[in-house]
């Protein structure tokens, strides 16, 4: 056998054996075979889904906002997608739909809140609120029983209940029903900061925008939305750096504690939900 042959025999080896491992934790593991988007399936496999009793959509909805000197506009949009997907996979019977980016972030016109920062968008809440309406009558002519309504950002909790409540007023003698769990978000200001607290870290670094909670949550999702070189000019006036908090001690271990809390309080409530 010639030379070359012979060197890249044990390299074409390993190649085979990942690929054999690979596909044998797929087998074992059918999570790890197919996403819960519903973005990346085909009409039919939704369809079959549906079929095969996953009846439950999780509509996650997140926002385009600044999030200081140190954070990407699209944190709450990757945040929601990933942690809806993990709750899906918890609850065995649900699939994902696209997150929604485009939310309420204050006026525009003068800019208020978050759009005196460049790069935040912000719609009127009657367009969100219709966005939320028209999403959830979709899925029900699909054939899901449950529109699962799951907010990242605290500035639109009410309009999401606004929007399940005319839902289900709308749907009334059906069996289908639409859920706002405020217990994603309210995990945030409740189990998640008094973990935080526990660990000794202090109030006004925790923050309650882009501080040390909401920048180690980014970190333990995914840390390609944070620029931890530039977390030293996070700190300052909230008005000139979009900050409330201090995020030089965030890290990914402090952000997982938030991450189980936020999904084990979400399974739990939308599973309180589909008893009532």
């Amino acid at each position: 056998m010639h030379p070359i042959v012979l060197a890249r025999a044990p390299a074409i080896a390993l190649l085979r054996f990942r690929a054999a491992l690979v596909l044998m934790l797929i087998v074992s593991c059918p999570a790890l075979a197919a996403s819960p988007r519903v973005a990346d399936m085909t009409w039919t496999e939704v369809r079959d889904a549906i079929h095969a009793g996953k009846t439950t959509i999780l509509v996650p909805i997140g926002g385009t906002e600044q999030n200081g000197p140190h954070m990407v506009l699209g944190k709450h949009n990757v945040r929601a997608t990933i942690l809806a997907e993990r709750i899906a996979v918890a609850l065995g019977n649900a699939l994902v739909a696209p997150v929604v980016a485009y939310v309420p972030e204050g006026s525009v016109d003068p800019p208020s809140g978050h759009m005196r920062f460049p790069g935040t968008i912000s719609i009127p809440p009657s367009a969100f609120v219709a966005t939320l309406e028209g999403a959830g009558r979709s899925f029900r002519a699909a054939g899901f029983r449950d529109v699962v309504f799951l907010g990242d950002h605290g500035g639109y909790q009410r309009e999401q209940k606004i929007a399940a409540d005319h839902l289900n007023r709308e749907w009334a003698r059906t069996n289908v029903r639409a859920h706002a769990i405020e217990e994603y978000y309210r995990v945030t200001e409740t189990t998640f900061r008094q973990a935080l607290e526990a660990r000794g870290l202090r109030d006004d670094e925790i923050g309650v925008h882009a501080g040390l909670a909401d920048t180690s949550l980014a970190l333990a999702i995914d840390p390609e939305l944070v620029r931890v070189d530039r977390l030293p000019a996070s700190v300052g006036p909230a008005g000139t750096t979009g900050v409330q908090g201090d995020a030089r001690r965030a890290t990914a271990e402090l952000g997982a504690l938030g991450v189980e809390a936020i999904v084990k309080a979400s399974v739990d409530a939308i599973r309180r939900a589909q008893r009532r």
